[in-house]
């Protein structure tokens, strides 16, 4: 199959290297050196994003944020400028739900499909093909796309319409930022109080208090090894998506605008392009804790 792959990050690069491996033709935009070895491996790398779209059948966006994608879709040499009817867009950024349902008309307008298909695992399950994957679009387009899907991910979800794999993926982002505040505060506590962070992780994980969260990003926080799996510039756009959603709905989530102010803080103090994890050093900083 000819597919599409816009967006060669830390999560995409991965991603389309599954694909390439399976044996599709990969047409790829955005190559740097970093993903360089992509082309190696057997990708083709095209110089704009319209040649890629002309080129593939299936066109995949990995991208950081809102702007990008309606720039990569939209924008002078765009996706859409190369599409022609019957071809499927899908869009595994994590973006905002409600402009998700916009660029799926325009893209609809041209006779093709549009797939929201945004993703959970981090560096390390894009790297594994082991992906959480939560989809938005007709049963059709999800059918369609559902091969490459399972080449990046294991537990994927038609949630429902367009916009509901963005919406779901929110939803996420509020409970693993939420989460990563709870076990950094705990750890922070931990320490204040005499005891070793370490110690203290391993007990915890043996009960109730076990979380997939404390298990990887608590290693994390006890190693200092903040390496950016997922930067907390990142994640702090996704809770800015909850809390201008919350907004729009009426609707209070007061410990999500805590833990974006807590991502902001963090960003104020260099922080930004870390891993999440590394939340814990604003929240050491407030207790005047150092190392």
């Amino acid at each position: 199959m000819n597919i599409g792959f816009i967006g060669l990050g830390v999560m995409g690069s991965p991603m389309a290297g599954h694909l390439i491996a399976a044996g599709h033709s990969v047409f790829l935009h955005r190559v740097k050196p970093v993903s360089q070895h992509l082309v190696t491996q057997g990708g083709t790398p095209l110089d704009s994003a319209k040649a890629v779209a002309e080129a593939a059948d299936i066109i995949i966006l990995m991208l950081p944020d809102t702007p990008d994608v309606e720039a990569v879709l939209f924008g002078p040499n765009g996706v859409a400028q190369g599409l022609s009817k019957g071809k499927l867009v899908i869009d595994m950024s994590s973006i905002s739900p409600v402009e998700t349902q916009a660029f799926a008309n325009r893209i609809g307008q041209l006779g093709c499909d549009y797939l929201d298909a945004p993703v959970s695992g981090g560096e390390l399950g894009a790297k594994n093909a082991a992906l959480t994957i939560m989809c938005g679009g007709t049963p059709s387009a999800f059918e369609r796309a559902r091969p490459l899907l399972e080449l990046m991910g294991k537990n994927i979800t038609l949630v429902g319409d367009v916009g509901a794999g963005q919406t779901c993926k929110v939803a996420n982002q509020i409970i693993v930022g939420l989460t990563i505040a709870a076990v950094s505060e705990a750890l922070t506590f931990a320490k204040a109080a005499g005891a070793d962070p370490a110690k203290v992780r391993k007990a915890l994980m043996g009960g109730f208090a076990a979380s997939r969260i404390l298990e990887v990003h608590g290693e994390r926080m006890v190693n200092r090894t903040f390496d950016p799996g997922f930067r907390i510039r990142l994640h702090r756009k996704d809770l800015s998506l909850a809390v201008d959603g919350a907004k729009a709905l009426d609707l209070a989530l007061p410990n999500t605008a805590t833990t974006q102010q807590l991502m902001n803080a963090a960003i104020a103090r260099g922080d930004g392009d870390k891993d999440h994890s590394a939340l814990i050093l604003t929240l050491e900083a407030l207790a005047g804790q150092t190392g």
